[in-house]
C-alpha cells in the first residue's frame, strides 16, 4: 500500500492508495499524527508492515508542518525499509523540508 503525505497546511492530506483522507490537525499534528496514519491503516484494514512506500510533499508550506511531516515519513521509511520519494517522485534517501523561504525565528522573549 502507498502512503502519501501533506503537512504542508493545517488540513493534513493523507492518501493510502486511491483512498483520500483530510485531517483539520490544527497544533495537534506532533501529538496525533501517528495515530491519525495508523487509524487509517486499520480502517483499510492494514497495518504499518502493510506500506510499500511513501511519497512526501515537502513544501513550501508550514515550517512546523514539514518538519514534522518530513520526521515522521523519514523515521517510518528507515525503520521498514521501504522506498521514500518526495513529491516530484523521485526516489530519495530523505526527505528534507523546502520552506520556501527562510525561517522567521523570533528571539526568545526573556
Amino acid at each position: 500500500m502507498k502512503l502519501y503525505l501533506d503537512t504542508s497546511t493545517p488540513v493534513t492530506l493523507v492518501r493510502l492508495d486511491d483512498r483520500e483522507y483530510h485531517w483539520e490537525s490544527g497544533r495537534t499534528l506532533a501529538r496525533d499524527l501517528l495515530k491519525y496514519l495508523h487509524d487509517c491503516l486499520v480502517e483499510n484494514g492494514k497495518d504499518w508492515q502493510d506500506l510499500s512506500e511513501i511519497q512526501f510533499f515537502a513544501g513550501p508550506g508550514s515550517f512546523t508542518g514539514l518538519r514534522i511531516g518530513a520526521t515522521v515519513v523519514n523515521t517510518l521509511a528507515e525503520q521498514l525499509n521501504i522506498p521514500l520519494y518526495n513529491h516530484r517522485g523521485e526516489k530519495v534517501a530523505l526527505i528534507m523540508p523546502e520552506y520556501g523561504r527562510p525561517a522567521n525565528i523570533t528571539p526568545p522573549k526573556k
